[in-house]
């Protein structure tokens, strides 16, 4: 378990990413925190030690990664998992068998197949419900409901869930509120501020924004959580190695320069595709035609680089999705460079087609995650793909 310190919540974002979590280094003053690349560490004597044992409790490069990313999010308690899903493998480790789970309806397929397909065998129940109608989260509460899961903005539909509500919510019923911070980033979105108990993040994705390493992590304000989350992460073992934590901090230290580029490509690309004649309806929260678009404006800051857009013709998607030039068709999304993707074969692949048929996830459907390229570049190579795909 990693703490932040008063300090390290006491500056804006942009300071925060940079010098939040530093620690001296007493050997030579390395201004970026050294990868301490070991398993063990050196005893004084039986008993008698520098707080370090052994590498999967404790890492002095993890725990600089743990309170940056906790003070971005503006909490006190910060956890580095393996990946996004070992985080979350976490979170639904706090509960036993019989409890039940209200979750958002549009979540990361690999979300949905880590709660499903693994911890449904264990006894756990789910519920996937359209967090958009608060009335229907709460007609879906059962007496062995004891958590509330979301993604907002979700994956890929661009679905907003209203926090605040969610929080008063979980609050009056006595639930944990856990919330999926991937696309928004904390730069763009402080759930824990609009009553979440736990914020979770696939630091693969914005946080360490260049592509290189995969990572989660846990956020929280509860000292409760978090002794029992440092309990889990060190129990169960899935932590990251020293070189993927100062790959994220890396990568979190440019954080706000980076979103805000991010931000302002997503606006322009998606205001674009508003243009096309091919395009049907374009998801994006920072549409004033997006019908959360208020909500967005109210507990975002910005609406990110995260697009999709449904073309109504699935054999044109896969062509165009193969003819762009710029953005890579890949999975993953929130580095530096542009990508594309098509959800209902790649991400998504795993969520079952009656419920991607409900969300209106179709076979025609195209996701982009807009980096920080130039967007008139990135305009152009849709333009292009878009001829090229007719």
């Amino acid at each position: 378990m990693t703490q932040t310190r008063p300090a390290d919540l006491a500056h804006r974002p942009a300071t925060r990413a940079v010098h939040a979590g530093a620690i001296a280094d007493p050997l030579a003053g390395a201004i970026m925190p050294p990868i301490y690349q070991t398993s063990t560490y050196a005893q004084e004597g039986l008993g008698r030690h520098k707080g370090y044992e052994y590498g999967r409790t404790h890492n002095p490069t993890r725990e600089a990664l743990e309170r940056n990313v906790a003070a971005l999010e503006g909490g006190r308690h910060g956890f580095a998992f393996a990946s996004g899903l070992a985080a979350l493998d976490a979170v639904l480790k706090l509960l036993a068998a019989g409890d039940h789970v209200v979750s958002g309806l549009n979540v990361y397929g690999g979300s949905h197949r880590l709660m499903e397909r693994v911890f449904a065998g264990f006894g756990l129940r789910f519920s996937f419900t359209d967090l958009r109608d608060v009335a229907r989260v709460e007609a879906a509460i059962t007496p062995a409901t004891r958590m509330l899961y979301a993604e907002t903005p979700t994956n890929p539909m661009m679905h907003l869930a209203d926090l605040a509500a969610l929080g008063d919510l979980a609050q009056a019923r006595g639930l944990l509120l856990v919330v999926d911070n991937t696309f928004a980033t904390p730069i763009l979105q402080q759930p824990l501020a609009l009553g979440a108990d736990l914020v979770l993040h696939s630091t693969t994705k914005y946080i360490n924004g260049h592509s290189d390493m995969v990572g989660g992590m846990l956020v929280t304000n509860r000292d409760d959580l978090a002794e029992r989350l440092g309990f889990l992460q060190n129990a169960v073992g899935a932590v990251p190695g020293p070189m993927d934590c100062w790959l994220a901090l890396r990568g979190a230290r440019t954080l706000p320069l980076r979103m805000r580029q991010h931000d302002a490509n997503g606006r322009e690309v998606a205001a674009w595709l508003t243009t096309r004649p091919e395009v049907r309806t374009v998801h994006y929260p920072g549409l004033p035609e997006h019908p959360q678009h208020e909500l967005a404006r109210r507990q975002m800051s910005g609406f990110g680089g995260m697009i999709s857009f449904e073309l109504g013709d699935v054999a044109r998607a896969h062509r165009l999705v193969e003819r762009t030039r710029v953005f890579t068709l890949a999975e993953s999304l929130g580095g530096v460079e542009s990508l594309i993707g098509h959800p209902a074969s790649m991400t998504h692949a795993s969520v079952p087609p009656a419920i991607r048929q409900q969300l209106g996830l179709s076979d025609s459907l195209v996701r982009l995650s807009c980096g920080i390229e130039d967007a008139a570049d990135l305009i152009e190579d849709l333009a292009q793909a878009f001829e090229g795909s007719r």
